[in-house]
């Protein structure tokens, strides 16, 4: 009996640029369906900056059609501001997601990061490489492409493990 392919759509939110990623999972098997961003800093206006990722993660949705959907998580570093932005454009991220019926998975960055290399604290180059290395890749994608990419593996290992991998 094989195992059902499920698509996943994985998304990196940010106000200025979202990166987002689509994987298919069967079984143990990873295969790469599509990455991009989707750059809102043509608009000077925030609420239409939301408009812009909203829209943009519709036409990701109708397009690639994943089933499922994992975004990461909002962190606050230094600048309260900053995060309440960034807030703004997940929440943008989850009703289009919402909108397509789909149930949405938050994953902090530290446990992207843990699932993708095995070290929470891995830099943007070491997730670079290790979902290009992971999906088979002729060349790395975009920082914010791979982030994403790598939200929607951590989500597959999640599907695959469950808790014991604690993502």
């Amino acid at each position: 009996m094989s195992a059902k392919v499920v698509r996943i759509l994985g998304v990196d939110p940010g106000s200025r640029i979202t990166g987002y990623g689509v994987i298919a999972t069967e079984g143990q098997n990873i295969g790469f369906i599509a990455c991009g961003t989707i750059r809102t800093t043509h608009e000077k206006d925030f609420s239409r900056r939301l408009s812009v990722i909203f829209n943009g993660l519709n036409e990701v949705i109708l397009t690639h059609k994943p089933e499922v959907a994992a975004i990461e998580d909002v962190f606050v570093d230094r600048n309260p501001r900053s995060a309440l932005k960034l807030g703004h454009a997940r929440g943008a991220a989850i009703v289009a997601i919402m909108q397509h019926s789909m149930e949405a998975f938050d994953y902090t960055a530290r446990k992207v990061k843990q699932a993708i290399s095995g070290y929470g604290q891995a830099d943007k180059k070491q997730v670079q490489h290790m979902v290009k290395v992971l999906l088979e890749l002729e060349k790395s994608p975009s920082s914010d492409a791979a982030d994403a990419l790598a939200v929607a593996i951590c989500h597959a290992h999640h599907l695959r493990y469950g808790e014991r991998l604690n993502c």
